[in-house]
């Protein structure tokens, strides 16, 4: 399945310029956190960094410092939020591909996946690809699961309909060429030193445990 890497997902930078979700707030963080926690995961290994939610920010801070520092993100847009207040536009995420940046689907409505009918599933897993391909002019492929929730069907649904990879937010380590790849939020707690010492230093091994059982639990469930 290819060798151990690290994806590390932000999600809003700065100010936010729409009104949160409850607990979204922790998963904002500042200007100078977001830029010291870039310079630190840059000298990692195997490091792959994401963007969720489609936040303004990632466009107006995430992309210019990504291109100062030579480096290339994923970033997953909400369909139903392009255009609206504090969130993308479709010139944000055409330049996000021509700065040769990835671009996936976070869904339409950020929404858990889990437990969706066949109306839900459409708008969320067809439509809002869809939507995301035609303003990006690129194949959309790789997804983003809302809210890090996923059970069987959803993964069974996802690969039916073609998803190539599809990201969780299971905070651990994955391989490489693996279909489902678990991720480390940044979180506004969290600092570079916190951060290099969760990811880089291999946790005891029941923390292993329990990490593997609990994405295992949400495959199989």
């Amino acid at each position: 399945m290819g060798e151990q890497v690290v994806n590390v997902c932000f999600h809003g930078i700065g100010v936010p310029a729409r009104e949160l979700e409850p607990g979204e707030d922790r998963y904002w963080v500042t200007e100078d956190q977001f830029h010291a926690v870039l310079d630190e995961i840059r000298t990692w290994p195997s490091v792959r960094i994401s963007f969720d939610d489609g936040n303004a920010s990632d466009a107006r801070i995430g992309l210019p410092a990504l291109v100062e520092r030579g480096l290339t993100a994923d970033f997953f847009v909400l369909a139903g939020r392009l255009g609206t207040a504090g969130s993308l536009d479709e010139d944000d995420v055409r330049e996000l591909g021509k700065q040769g940046m990835g671009v996936g689907s976070h869904g339409m409505a950020h929404r858990s996946w889990r437990g969706m009918d066949e109306q839900t599933r459409r708008a969320e897993l067809v439509e809002a690809r869809d939507r995301i391909a035609g303003v990006s002019g690129s194949p959309v492929e790789a997804a983003a699961c809302p809210l890090g929730r996923y059970d069987r069907e959803l993964l069974n649904s996802m690969r039916s309909l073609g998803y190539t990879r599809v990201y969780t937010s299971d905070r651990r380590h994955a391989r490489g060429g693996s279909w489902l790849q678990p991720r480390f939020s940044v979180r506004r707690e969290d600092t570079p030193e916190s951060l290099r010492a969760e990811v880089l230093h291999r946790p005891p091994l029941v923390r292993r445990a329990k990490l593997a059982a609990i994405g295992t639990v949400k495959r199989l469930r």
